[in-house]
C-alpha cells in the first residue's frame, strides 16, 4: 500500500493520530489535518511518511486550499479518513441553535466538504477508500448529546448513500463506529465528573465503561487497526458498512 496518500482529519491526537501512525507504518504517505498545529507537528516529527497541514474542515475554502497543498507534496489523495469531531454535552431543552450548528459543522458538514474534495479523483483513478469515524452514536441514541447523535446518524446515512453511488467505481465508503474510547476527550470528561461529584476515578470511569459489555474503554489503536483493514486492497467488497468497535455494545 506504500504508493498511496492518505489524509486524516482531526489527526493530531487520539484515534486520528493512532490511525495516521498505523497507515504510515505500512509506508503510506499521510497528511494529518486539524485546527491546532502543535500536535500535528509533533506527530509529523515522528515519521518521514507524515506531514502536517492545519485546516478548519468546517470551511470549504480552507479544505480546498489545504487539500491542494497536501496533494502538491504527496500526490493525489486516494485514502480519506474523516475523523474530526466534537461531542459537547447538554440537555436538549438547553441546547442552543449555535451549539447545534457547530456540532453539525464539525461532525457532518466536514465529511461532506472533505469527501467531495477527493471523490472525483478517486473515481477517475478507479480506486479509493473513504472511512468515516462515526461512533456508536451513529447506531443508537445517548442522552445529553442529541446533536452529536443526530450528526453521526447523518454521517452513517451519507456513508451508505455514497457507497451505493460508487459501487462500480472501485471506491469504497465505510463507517467505523467506536464506543467510548481512551482519548483526551474522555479522560477530561472523567476528571470533570470527579471534580463535580467527588467520585473516585474508577467510579467516574464507570460512566463510560458500563455500556461496554467487556467493561473497558476502546483503545485508539483498535480503531486504527479496523481502519487499516478497510483500506487494504483485499477489503474491496466491503462498502456501505457500519463496523462497530465497541466491545459488543452494538450488535
Amino acid at each position: 500500500m506504500s504508493q498511496h496518500h492518505a489524509l486524516v482529519t482531526g489527526g493530531g491526537t487520539g484515534i486520528g493520530a493512532a490511525t495516521a501512525m498505523a497507515l504510515a507504518n505500512t509506508g503510506i504517505q499521510v497528511t494529518v489535518t486539524g485546527r491546532r498545529q502543535e500536535p500535528l507537528a509533533e506527530l509529523a516529527a515522528t515519521s518521514d511518511h507524515i506531514q502536517a497541514q492545519a485546516c478548519d474542515v468546517t470551511n470549504s475554502e480552507a479544505v480546498a486550499a489545504a487539500f491542494s497543498q497536501a496533494v502538491a507534496s504527496f500526490g493525489p489523495i486516494d485514502i480519506l479518513i474523516n475523523n474530526a469531531g466534537a461531542a459537547p454535552t447538554a440537555p436538549f431543552h438547553k441546547l442552543t441553535a449555535e451549539a447545534w450548528h457547530e456540532v453539525m459543522a464539525v461532525n457532518l458538514t466536514s465529511v461532506f466538504h472533505c469527501s467531495q474534495a477527493v471523490i472525483g479523483t478517486m473515481q477517475q483513478q478507479g480506486w479509493g477508500r473513504i472511512v468515516n469515524i462515526a461512533s456508536t452514536a451513529a447506531q443508537r441514541g445517548y442522552a445529553y448529546v442529541s446533536a452529536y447523535c443526530a450528526a453521526k446518524h447523518g454521517v452513517l446515512g451519507l456513508t451508505r448513500a455514497l457507497a451505493l453511488e460508487n459501487a462500480t467505481t472501485g471506491v469504497t465508503i465505510n463507517a467505523v463506529c467506536p464506543g467510548y474510547t481512551d482519548t483526551d476527550i474522555v479522560r477530561a470528561a472523567v476528571n470533570n465528573i470527579m471534580q463535580k461529584t467527588g467520585r473516585s476515578e474508577a467510579e467516574a470511569l464507570q460512566t463510560f465503561t458500563r455500556s461496554n459489555p467487556q467493561g473497558h474503554l476502546i483503545q485508539p489503536e483498535e480503531v486504527a487497526h479496523t481502519v487499516l483493514w478497510l483500506c487494504q486492497q483485499q477489503s474491496s467488497s466491503i462498502t456501505g458498512q457500519a463496523i462497530s468497535v465497541s466491545g459488543g455494545e452494538v450488535m
